[in-house]
């Protein structure tokens, strides 16, 4: 068998580039005891977060304050949690939103949490690692999505066209965000948290508005300087072609691969606007249209010196009731049944990952926005790698080393006619590459590489930033590599899903 030289696929990689299947947890380390999920998780800056603390502060003392809030932290996610989203939900990722004041009193300093009421965060981090472990232990990936945001658009929806900038967080909330994304990322990187698959810089602001391309530059060149194999994140600012125009300049490949690779997160809504006036089925058709966007893009990273992907940073089941209105009732379940199956399947065929819009939701909640319960219902349903028993992974992966060398020689059957013998040798070692590759991140779990001791394989799902790292890993970034390469790699890739079924 001829194997790549290539070293395979490790732990921090598997956690970073496979389909991302998840949801947001909500804002447990962003709002203490307080929070009623009944109610809008939306607090800019952190305002009623701040005017709760300082209440508790007057009323109990710091204390008791710093108490209650350290152990609502402590229970926001349980153990119990970590095994349903494993077990039942088939999850391997969850999207953790974390705020400046999160961070502890260093980083309120000069803000409105300055003082007393930063002294409540003081253990708060800490508190953060420890469930990034158990997240680990349970194979769970973590997306920490930092916050920037303490004025945004959201503070002012009525002028959504507006550059006003008070609209825009001020030059001191930006050097603040900076700095609390440098330590988030040397944390990750000292403490080798392989669980964390990445850093996105979330901003409700505008693309246009607030110079956002600005800040994510300054952001990009110290996370690159800092960790360059971790992944960032880029809130896509309203304007999903100028963040993968910015992604794809960013991840352009150099002979020392010193650019964090930067995937662009987007967010996926059926609720207002003119989807107020469509009916539900009219929904669930415009739904096989989205992330167009795309398809412009060719997927050659060699030609193009660069790669992107996205990700699905929240989407829900929910539909207005007033698109609602014009279908039957009794046709409603049914209905958002295939719209939410709809979008998992669109988004595990043409995006990195996903994350579900909420976690839990209150009793007198819609369901719609509940991933425990749309999950329960059986209207969201994990990809099906993600389910297959482990006897059986590991029966896949043996087939597929016993037909490597057969399915090896069927695709070089398909194209060596037309290549010289030079092209054929790096068609070759590129498919070896890819098809190992594939192997190694579906079987990782069923083997005892990955942790989480569960039923379920993982599968590549960052495929062109996956193809750049590849690129980058062989030292030989010149036209010596040939398209060729890429080629092979990534029909290894596609013949091993095809042969195990998946």
């Amino acid at each position: 068998m001829n194997q790549s030289v290539n070293l395979p696929p490790t732990v921090d990689d598997i956690f970073r580039y496979r389909y991302q299947h998840g949801t947001n947890v909500g804002p447990i380390f962003m709002h203490g005891p307080w929070f009623d999920r009944s109610i809008s998780e939306e607090d800019i800056g952190g305002r009623r977060e701040l005017e709760k603390i300082q209440r508790s502060l007057k009323d109990k003392g710091l204390n008791e304050t710093k108490s209650n809030w350290e152990s609502h932290w402590l229970n926001a996610l349980t153990e119990d949690d970590l095994m349903w989203l494993r077990d039942v939900a088939h999850c391997n990722l969850i999207r953790l939103p974390v705020g400046f004041f999160t961070l502890g009193p260093l980083f309120c300093s000069g803000t409105v949490f300055d003082g007393e009421p930063s002294q409540v965060y003081t253990n708060c981090w800490n508190t953060i690692r420890h469930l990034l472990s158990k997240c680990y232990d349970y194979g769970i990936g973590v997306l920490i999505d930092f916050q920037t945001i303490p004025r945004g658009l959201k503070a002012a929806p009525h002028k959504e066209n507006s550059h006003d900038s008070q609209t825009c967080p001020s030059p001191h909330s930006w050097v603040l965000a900076r700095d609390c994304v440098a330590f988030i990322v040397q944390e990750v990187t000292f403490h080798a948290m392989s669980e964390v698959v990445g850093i996105q810089i979330s901003s409700d602001t505008n693309w246009g508005t607030c110079d956002l391309q600005k800040w994510y530059d300054e952001v990009l060149e110290i996370t690159s300087c800092i960790n360059p194999s971790l992944p960032t994140y880029i809130s896509d600012g309203q304007d999903l072609p100028a963040a993968l125009d910015l992604a794809m300049l960013k991840n352009k490949f150099t002979a020392g691969g010193s650019n964090s690779p930067i995937i662009v997160d987007t967010h996926r809504y059926y609720t207002a606007g003119s989807y107020r006036s469509m009916d539900p089925m009219t929904i669930i058709e415009k739904v096989h249209n989205e992330l167009a966007e795309l398809e412009s893009r060719p997927k050659n990273v060699i030609s193009q010196g660069t790669a992107v992907d996205v990700f699905i940073g929240e989407y829900s089941c929910a539909i207005d009731s007033q698109a609602w209105r014009r279908t039957d009732p009794s046709e409603q379940l049914d209905l958002t049944k295939a719209f939410g199956q709809a979008q998992v399947k669109l988004w595990a065929s043409k995006a990195c990952g996903s994350a579900f819009c909420g976690f839990k939701t209150s009793q007198d909640k819609n369901d719609a926005w509940s991933f425990e319960k749309q999950v329960h219902a059986g209207v969201i349903s994990a990809p099906t790698w993600r389910t297959i028993p482990s006897v059986q992974i590991l029966e896949n992966v043996k087939q597929a080393e016993s037909q490597w060398a057969q399915i090896r020689d069927r695709s070089l059957s398909e194209v060596s006619t037309a290549l010289d013998a030079s092209a054929v040798q790096r068609f070759t070692k590129g498919w070896d590459l890819g098809y190992s590759d594939a192997l190694s991140f579906l079987g990782a779990i069923a083997r005892g590489v990955m942790p989480g001791s569960s039923d379920g394989g993982d599968k590549i799902g960052a495929m062109e930033l996956w193809v750049r790292k590849r690129i980058i890993d062989t030292q030989r970034l010149d036209t010596e590599l040939g398209i060729e390469w890429e080629t092979g790699l990534r029909q290894g890739i596609a013949d091993f899903y095809n042969s195990t079924g998946i």
